[in-house]
């Protein structure tokens, strides 16, 4: 998620706006226990999250999560110093309540067992549609940083590099670590597979298509208002 700068409102508009970030969150985790359900790959940060659930089941994919945002926190801090913020410390707010529902989610989601491939691959779509959905409501939103978005930010304010390019380089290195983790406990990779290369591709092409969307309601409406006065 491309992080925007946030932007001062009254107490009743800054009250929606966290409304629609955590139905936003809400929203998002059912896409990714969706897409864990379709059993076909996932994100390269869920893959490294359920892969440490098949390692340590003791704890939750939730709490898995959870304690990757606070490694993140950690980092932004070490990454830089001084530009560190006690206000990022609120970003562990949507982190919880990530964690929350996500765990909620699969246990909504655990019935779902499917054997034909066309079917889990038609899973994987629609949970990268809410996925993307509920991510595009939290850029709208315009709140607080989670954790891994910050991480991801201070390095690109660290060292001027592009948004993008940094957010791929963090991916790739999640899929490392996870694919490594796999290998080292299980003697395999797990959760990597060409649902991973899906998610990536559908999940961006989803949040664009929601982006053209609204952008289109918008003008459809400034344009009525334009004419009705």
């Amino acid at each position: 998620m491309q992080p925007n700068s946030a932007i001062a409102m009254s107490s009743g508009s800054l009250t929606k706006r966290w409304i629609v970030y955590l139905v936003g969150i809400y929203i998002l985790t059912l896409g990714i226990s969706l897409a864990i359900r379709a059993g076909i790959g996932i994100s390269p940060q869920s893959s490294l999250t359920r892969t440490m659930t098949v390692i340590f089941p003791a704890l939750s994919q939730g709490t898995y999560s959870f304690l990757l945002e606070l490694i993140m926190l950690v980092l932004a801090y070490v990454v830089a110093p001084k530009k560190f913020k006690i206000t990022f410390i609120a970003g562990l707010i949507p982190a919880l309540a990530l964690s929350i529902f996500l765990d909620f989610n699969l246990g909504l989601t655990s019935f779902i067992k499917l054997d034909v491939y066309y079917t889990k691959f038609i899973l994987l779509a629609i949970g990268d549609a809410f996925l993307a959905f509920g991510l595009y409501l939290m850029i709208q939103a315009n709140l607080v940083l989670i954790p891994v978005d910050l991480f991801v930010n201070t390095v690109v304010n660290k060292f001027g590099k592009k948004w993008g390019n940094v957010k791929t380089v963090f991916d790739c290195s999640l899929l490392v670590v996870s694919a490594c983790i796999g290998l080292l406990f299980l003697a395999e990779v797990k959760f990597i597979r060409e649902g991973t290369i899906i998610n990536a591709i559908l999940v961006g092409q989803y949040i664009r298509l929601y982006t053209y969307l609204f952008n289109k309601r918008k003008a459809s409406q400034t344009h009525e208002n334009t004419i009705k006065s």
